[in-house]
């Protein structure tokens, strides 16, 4: 990579750091570019020259976060040995996810995300596709053998992570009557109950 491209790097990385600490501390409305460029110290002209608008910044900072979670997700699969051990898995990295990165998890379900995931579902899936695979190559030879129920591979995604996202969202709206340790210690079962044969 020519020192060009790192600098470039960097300059992106900046404004996806800032745009992520403005989300967290102001909201999806606080997000202007004026408030970027000030948190980052990066100008006007970088913003656009890297992500063309504060909307592309904010789809680079969404997918940016996706693909981090799915890559968690999808290694804690590569440990599971069994159906039901990637469900506890599956349950626990995603929690923990949320727990660990709540600013990013504001983010990835926000009505902004939701907006987004709506308008260019197909687009975001494909820009994810090795991630998602391996979700799906981890559960056909599960289905296959019998060890859980033979549903379409969608219908088998949203029984798992359906109850987990709900979840999510519901300690992340600062309601407080959800705890993430006790909701990775019931779901799994519970999703697992679900999918049995």
């Amino acid at each position: 990579m020519s020192p060009k491209q790192q600098r470039g790097e960097v300059t992106a990385d900046l404004l996806l750091d800032a745009a992520l600490r403005v989300y967290a501390a102001e909201g999806e409305r606080g997000v202007t570019v004026g408030a970027v460029t000030k948190a980052s110290g990066v100008s006007l002209g970088s913003l656009y020259h890297h992500f063309g608008s504060i909307d592309g910044l904010i789809a680079a900072l969404a997918q940016r976060w996706l693909g981090r979670l799915l890559g968690e997700l999808a290694m804690s699969l590569r440990e599971a040995h069994s159906a039901r051990g990637g469900i506890d898995a599956v349950v626990r990295t995603y929690l923990a996810f949320v727990q660990e990165h709540r600013d990013a998890a504001l983010l990835l379900h926000s009505a902004t995300a939701d907006r987004y995931g709506m308008t260019r579902g197909k687009e975001l899936r494909d820009t994810q596709e090795a991630r998602l695979s391996a979700f799906a190559l981890w559960l056909e030879p599960h289905i296959r053998s019998g060890e859980l129920a033979p549903l379409p591979l969608p219908l088998v995604e949203s029984l798992i992570l359906g109850p987990v996202v709900a979840v999510a969202r519901r300690w992340l709206s600062g309601i407080g009557d959800v705890d993430l340790e006790t909701a990775a210690r019931v779901l799994p079962d519970r999703i697992w109950r679900s999918l049995s044969p």
